[in-house]
């Protein structure tokens, strides 16, 4: 009770107030950089002081495997709201992500995903989703920064789910690595249909990158599997791989 009572009177109105403060700062700077780079700086500042004012520790494991200067697919299980703050404050790396067409309409939130440059993902449109995929590794490709993805395709409430193969086309068509990340403990700070940020602390591990440049699409059901399998690993769960 005491932890509810404290995130609803201190840890929620920090987080609101970073946001609109952050937010504001993230539209200005839209103004000056294209690029969304600063966008990006931001939002990572942003991350920090998130896992900060809620009391949210991150052990990383294996960030030392990612060049800062090259371009990749960062894939990661999704089990929680605070999976994106957690990559951004830690991983060092220039990326976008994909996002439901809905958050886009978010106050604040929806004008820094849109103007930092992020893919809107419409997943009741087949055709929308494909161009979606492109503009990913079109992106990657001609712009040098990489794309985050959740292949489960929304948070899973207790394991790890299937993996959708969209993850692996990006990849491909792109030609750069895929990284396998694991996030564990991250159900134990916030919990599934709930706002509420709980003090704890998490792992983040970073596996080794997965070569893509000699692979074709028809390469992708592989890929998707050997990406489940290490995740698997990664988050904790092993036991979740079939």
């Amino acid at each position: 009770m005491f932890r509810k009572i404290y995130s609803v009177c201190i840890t929620s109105p920090l987080i609101i107030v970073a946001t609109i403060v952050m937010g504001s700062f993230s539209f200005v700077a839209s103004f000056f950089d294209s690029t969304g780079r600063s966008q990006h700086a931001v939002a990572r500042f942003w991350s920090r002081i998130l896992l900060a004012v809620s009391g949210v520790k991150v052990i990383a494991e294996g960030i030392e495997k990612i060049d800062p200067n090259r371009g990749y697919v960062l894939v990661a299980n999704h089990s929680s709201y605070m999976d994106i703050p957690v990559i951004m404050a830690l991983v060092p790396l220039q990326f976008r992500f994909f996002a439901k067409k809905g958050l886009f309409q978010v106050p604040f939130m929806g004008t820094h995903l849109n103007r930092a440059g992020h893919i809107p993902v419409d997943r009741h449109d087949v055709r929308a989703s494909l161009k979606s995929m492109g503009e990913g590794a079109r992106m990657i490709r001609e712009k040098n920064v990489s794309v985050l993805l959740f292949p489960e395709g929304g948070r899973s409430v207790d394991k790890l789910g299937d993996f959708k193969e969209g993850t692996a086309f990006i990849a491909i068509k792109a030609g750069v690595p895929a990284v396998p990340i694991g996030l564990e403990g991250m159900r134990s700070i916030m919990k599934m249909h709930t706002a509420f940020i709980h003090p704890g602390t998490v792992h983040l591990r970073v596996g080794d990158p997965i070569d893509t440049s000699q692979m074709t699409l028809k390469d992708r059901e592989a890929l998707t599997r050997e990406l489940r399998e290490k995740i698997a690993v990664l988050c904790g769960e092993p036991q979740a791989v079939s």
